[in-house]
């Protein structure tokens, strides 16, 4: 897996005095480590191949090589040479996998009276490759669409009844691991009677608003109507100057 450290063994359980190791990769004339036990040395030749560079330990006990922090650009053939034997190694590197992403599509709501109302779902995933993306119901494939060497971006339509109890999982996989999302339909399909008492709760509180607002401008204008009128009679109570 990538950004994991990757060990090849020796058939050593402990070196020997007069041991010399030699690694490679790809081919025999490719060293990148050398181990020569009698002159107590370890060489590391990452400057030879630039992918390697900073990523190559040897453990001078066993002459093991660890290769950290591996890439896809590491997998191959690998090669250890000692004083009695040769052995090859294939190393294969596969990419992590993001976890697919399902949302909704769709725009209305479901009578919730209604059997035949369908919620419409896709679920999505970017920039991948070689891998294949997947819907279940349960453990049946539904459907499913793949991608070889381009790096894209996949999706995967879905229906279903906005009653299901039915588990369903979209799956991205290549041929080696796989990332699942179960898919929740209470969370993503909502059904008229969800809205109505979602959007009834909000009117309520808009018309107590509204009613409150009402009653003051009320409150307003009849204090103002009051004091008018007992102005104007204050007024007819004063006597006019006589000439």
């Amino acid at each position: 897996m990538e950004g994991d450290p990757v060990t090849l063994h020796t058939c050593h359980v402990k070196v020997m005095d007069n041991d010399r190791i030699q690694w490679w990769f790809e081919n025999e004339t490719s060293l990148i480590a050398e181990m020569n036990v009698t002159a107590n040395s370890v060489t590391v030749n990452d400057n030879y191949d630039r992918r390697f560079r900073g990523r190559l330990e040897v453990n001078r006990q066993t002459g093991c090589l660890t290769i950290t922090n591996i890439r896809t650009e590491h997998a191959g053939r690998y090669g250890v040479q000692t004083n009695h034997s040769i052995d090859t190694f294939i190393v294969n590197v596969s990419v992590r996998l993001p976890v697919p992403v399902i949302s909704s599509n769709s725009t209305n709501c479901s009578s919730s009276s209604s059997s035949s109302s369908y919620c419409s779902l896709v679920c999505s995933v970017l920039n991948v490759s070689h891998v294949t993306l997947s819907w279940y119901k349960g453990n049946s494939l539904l459907s499913s669409i793949s991608v070889s060497d381009r790096s894209i971006s996949l999706s995967l339509p879905l229906e279903v009844e906005y009653q299901d109890k039915i588990t369903y999982s979209c799956v991205l996989n290549n041929s080696i691991i796989n990332q699942t999302q179960h898919l929740d339909i209470s969370q993503l399909c909502h059904t008229c009677s969800d809205s109505v008492h979602c959007c009834g709760s909000t009117g309520a509180v808009i018309r107590l608003v509204l009613s409150a607002l009402v009653g003051v401008a009320t409150v307003i204008f009849l204090v103002h109507d009051f004091r008018s009128r007992r102005a104007e009679q204050d007024h007819a109570r004063i006597p006019s100057p006589q000439t």
